[in-house]
């Protein structure tokens, strides 16, 4: 199918589809014209890669992911790196919740000088 196609039958833009394919995320032949023509299996690569930008990972993590789906099918290696990227995405959760603390520690210190004129806490354990 052509890249007008499977935009349509994909809701991806024909340039989204093209960056995908810069990317190498998303293979294409060419006819001697130059046009692209994708297979019929395209629509559903283009679908996992909408569902795995969805899920934050980057053009790069994606491409590394795409070899682990063959004929439409995840292998084990798929189910391992989908699970480091999400033992990342848990350390990214707590390392951002503990600079939410400090940080609230140090809004709790800025608001008690401008409330009562207390210095503000050097205490920056929090």
């Amino acid at each position: 199918m052509r890249i007008g196609e499977l935009a349509r039958r994909t809701g991806v833009s024909a340039r989204a589809l093209r960056y995908y394919e810069q990317q190498n995320l998303l293979r294409a032949q060419r006819s001697p014209g130059g046009q692209r023509h994708f297979p019929e299996t395209a629509v559903d690569q283009v679908l996992l890669i909408q569902q795995l930008y969805a899920a934050g990972l980057s053009s790069r993590t994606i491409g590394e992911l795409t070899p682990h789906v063959v004929d439409g099918r995840a292998t084990p290696a798929l189910l391992d790196r989908l699970g480091v990227e999400r033992d990342q995405l848990r350390q990214t959760i707590e390392r951002l919740a503990r600079t939410q603390l400090r940080l609230d520690s140090v809004i709790d210190a800025v608001a008690a000088n401008v409330n009562t004129g207390e210095v503000c806490s050097r205490d920056t354990s929090a």
